[in-house]
């Protein structure tokens, strides 16, 4: 009888896929537009299996390890589901660089669901506090009756005849236990009570922390989807422009490969302050992930969008910055941004996607330009 070969744990998903039978496909180009496999074919065998052999291909090609991230990043790259991991996999390619595993792990870093393992903890441990609490004033509430049952009790004994000295005697001690016995409640309220406004005080501020970027300050990817929803709707309502931005530093790779994280973190703040330096009340910044930014500019239409957004594309071009560190410049450092009227797509998913594209115009343009969904561009 023939066994399976050992398969040991992480090994690169070439040579494991292979040793289980399947086969070293050719890898298609991934699926780069902004939709979904549909219902029919989530249901068609043929279509399952499709998908199957692009996510394998994908992981074979790549060398990458067999993990449950990888087969994430891999599904939603070949399905449709996330189209702009789809698209940088494709611009990787193109510039015939390694889909290597720390490259991977970089742009699927930042998560839309960041934090919210911990809030829901927190959410968990406050439901326990709060329960803890209604079983406090449950114990108190029945001990404070049942003191009353007990007195009402004495009290008819003193009806009838009685030893007076003796129905005292209890009365006191009765009175002495139920004192002790709410005391110590009144102590479990206390610290239940206490415990609840931590746990209520830990909660907001993982709320807060889950919707800000550590690096810029900025709110996140997150923070920002729950903004554009909500500002999708009130502009439904009045009729008011709407418009998103989609901007990637340019060549940010080779800065970080020359000048190392620490100098890109600093690129990357310089362009959050340089985006930001747009943003009134009506405009709405924040950092999407890696070196991604996102903007929502509220009663401001596209074209009006594309002007500012050039202008600050013009002024941090015209910059020359020095790493402190080694006191060589960094050269010129520009982004590229894609423009979308939101209130031209069906929803604020295809609106981002949309303005996705555009980005993804510009860069193939040349870089160091802003593009808007529909055609027009701005460029240096």
């Amino acid at each position: 009888m023939a066994t399976n070969p050992t398969i040991e744990a992480n090994q690169p998903v070439a040579t494991l896929l292979q040793r289980i039978g399947l086969p070293r496909l050719r890898w298609p180009r991934l699926v780069a537009e902004n939709s979904e496999m549909p219902a029919s074919a989530q249901n068609d065998p043929r279509a399952r299996r499709r998908l199957l052999d692009e996510i394998s291909n994908f992981l074979i090609e790549s060398d990458l390890e067999v993990t449950p991230s990888n087969l994430l990043a891999a599904h939603e790259a070949c399905s449709g589901i996330n189209p702009r991991l789809a698209r940088r996999i494709e611009w990787r390619r193109e510039q015939g660089e390694p889909i290597t595993q720390t490259w991977l792990e970089e742009v699927t870093a930042v998560d839309p669901f960041a934090g919210k393992k911990s809030i829901e903890d927190l959410a968990k441990d406050m439901e326990r506090g709060i329960d803890e609490l209604s079983r406090t004033s449950t114990s108190m509430r029945r001990a404070t009756s049942d003191y009353g049952d007990e007195l009402e009790r004495r009290v008819d004994d003193l009806q009838g005849p009685c030893d007076t000295a003796e129905l005292i005697s209890t009365l006191s001690n009765f009175a002495e236990a139920m004192i002790a016995r709410s005391r110590q409640t009144e102590e479990e309220l206390k610290a239940s009570e206490r415990e609840t406004a931590k746990l209520r005080k830990n909660l907001d501020r993982a709320r807060q922390d889950a919707q800000v970027d550590y690096l810029t300050g900025l709110p996140n990817r997150r923070a920002f989807e729950e903004v554009l929803e909500t500002s999708y709707l009130e502009a439904q309502d009045t009729g008011e422009p709407l418009s998103v931005a989609f901007c990637d530093i340019d060549q940010f790779k080779a800065i970080n490969d020359t000048h190392g994280h620490e100098a890109g973190d600093r690129i990357i703040r310089e362009i959050a302050e340089t985006l930001s330096s747009l943003c009134t009340k009506d405009c709405y910044i924040a950092r999407h992930g890696g070196e991604e930014f996102v903007l929502l500019f509220r009663g401001v239409e596209p074209q009006e969008a594309l002007a500012q957004l050039d202008e600050a594309r013009e002024a941090l071009a015209s910059r020359r910055m020095v790493n402190r560190r080694t006191e060589k410049p960094f050269g010129m450092v520009t982004f590229s941004g894609g423009i979308a009227d939101v209130l031209q797509c069906a929803d604020p998913r295809e609106a981002l996607a949309a303005a996705d594209q555009a980005l993804y115009c510009a860069k193939r343009s040349g870089r160091n330009r802003i593009h808007l969904a529909g055609g027009q561009s701005r460029a240096a």
